[in-house]
């Protein structure tokens, strides 16, 4: 019985193999050089201004005792919709580590051509081997292509071997690294929302962290990057949010963030919302009396907006909502850093969180709401305790799903509502 369960076992496996696309004999060769490959794809697209665009990851397992040298890798750009989007590719390596880093380039960099062999001659390692291939795109790649890559063959000391590919992700999309690093002067962008006006104008908002990468209490404003031609071009930043020396206080304690984007699709007003911070130098929000009870300016963080009346290209000075929103027990409610969404009859809804008390896991996720185009708001009942930044979303039966950031466990957590979050 166990030899024939052994026998139904290999011929199991190799038939798994040969479903995979990765061939038997193949398999047994690999073996045999003591070496075996496979490439798997990102799924984030390349993006126009980032100087590497990682395209594959190719490992190269080598077995215990076995020497092995690389030779060289032949790779394929077949399946890119055009070539001239790409300026050049260069080979790294990243040691056995899976994560791209371009500290290690192998060899020159080389021009983009449908097939090419780039020349490695070094040495691998028992275990693990990780390499990259890269490309970088040229300023006037078309936000409509694809760029596709895969690795032919490996030429090693040993032999040429197939790696096997992960065709789950064939291509992957263009995009535009909208703001960068020191890009105007400022040190970090981060925590964008994306969202699309009534006239079609595409709009990301986003930190403008200044002096430093890090999060309030620090000099942060509210940056808005506007584009008309479906995300081609770009107009210059926006600051729509700065509560500048507030209380006769340095920028660096009267920080804005988390910014969240909501549009009326039927009067075309747009809102934006963030949270401010005054005084508190060293303090962070989400952590100890960062925000406290209350909504006096100065111990608790306020709930701001600004709004446009024409498509983004100006915004009112900030309104503070703290007092008309924020239960006065809880320890601090702020906008979820996303895109809100405007229902079909005009109602508005945009996901928000907040602390309850001191504790880490005194945290909870809901949704705000506006039946009469901003003018009012109301919050709703917490959706989930445990759970901060969130996004919702409609459902086809017109209920409300929101998806929240855990902080019991590294899982989503998921809470719909019927009646526009007032039971969950």
């Amino acid at each position: 019985m166990s030899i024939r369960l052994g026998l139904r076992f290999v011929v199991l496996a190799a038939c798994a193999l040969a479903w995979i696309g990765f061939p038997p004999d193949t398999f047994a060769q690999q073996q045999q050089h003591g070496l075996a490959a496979n490439v798997v794809r990102p799924v984030h697209p390349i993006l126009i201004r980032n100087q590497h665009g990682p395209l594959l990851r190719v490992i190269i397992d080598v077995a215990p005792g076995q020497a092995a040298r690389l030779e060289s890798m032949e790779f394929s750009l077949d399946g890119t919709d055009d070539l001239n989007d790409i300026e050049a590719v260069q080979l790294f390596g990243t040691g056995n580590q899976e994560t791209f880093s371009p500290a290690t380039p192998i060899g020159e960099v080389a021009a983009p051509v449908r097939t090419f062999t780039l020349p490695v001659d070094r040495p691998l390692s028992e275990g693990r081997n990780v390499f990259w291939l890269s490309c970088r795109l040229n300023g006037t790649a078309d936000l409509r292509h694809q760029v596709s890559a895969s690795c032919n063959s490996i030429a090693t000391s040993l032999g040429d071997i197939v790696p096997q590919e992960d065709v789950a992700n064939a291509k992957q999309r263009i995009g535009v690294a909208l703001r960068r690093h020191n890009d105007d002067g400022v040190h970090t962008y981060r925590i964008p929302a994306l969202t699309t006006s009534a006239k079609g104008t595409l709009l990301a908002v986003y930190d403008m962290r200044r002096r430093a990468g890090r999060d309030l209490q620090e000099d942060i404003d509210i940056g808005l990057s506007r584009s008309t031609d479906g995300g081609r071009t770009w107009e210059s930043p926006r600051v729509i949010m700065d509560m500048g020396t507030y209380g006769g206080l340095p920028e660096e304690q009267n920080g804005c963030s988390d910014p969240g984007i909501i549009v009326d699709q039927q009067t075309g007003e747009i809102f934006c919302f963030a949270l401010w911070m005054n005084g508190k130098p060293g303090k962070h929000q989400w952590v100890d009396d960062g925000s406290e009870p209350g909504f006096e300016i100065g111990k608790s963080a306020q709930f701001m907006m600004v709004r446009s009346t024409d498509d983004g290209l100006t915004w009112s000075p900030p309104e503070n909502l703290t007092r008309k929103l924020k239960q006065e027990s809880w320890w601090l409610l702020a906008p979820s850093p996303q895109s809100g969404i405007c229902l079909s009859d005009g109602t508005l809804v945009m996901p928000v969180e907040g602390r309850t008390a001191r504790e880490h896991l005194a945290t909870f996720a809901t949704i705000m709401v506006s039946r009469d185009h901003g003018n009012t708001w109301t919050v709703g009942k917490p959706a989930y305790s445990g759970g901060n930044e969130c996004q919702a979303a409609q459902l086809g039966d017109g209920s409300i799903m929101l998806n929240i950031r855990n902080d019991h466990e590294r899982f989503r957590a998921v809470a719909v509502t019927k009646d526009l979050g007032q039971t969950w």
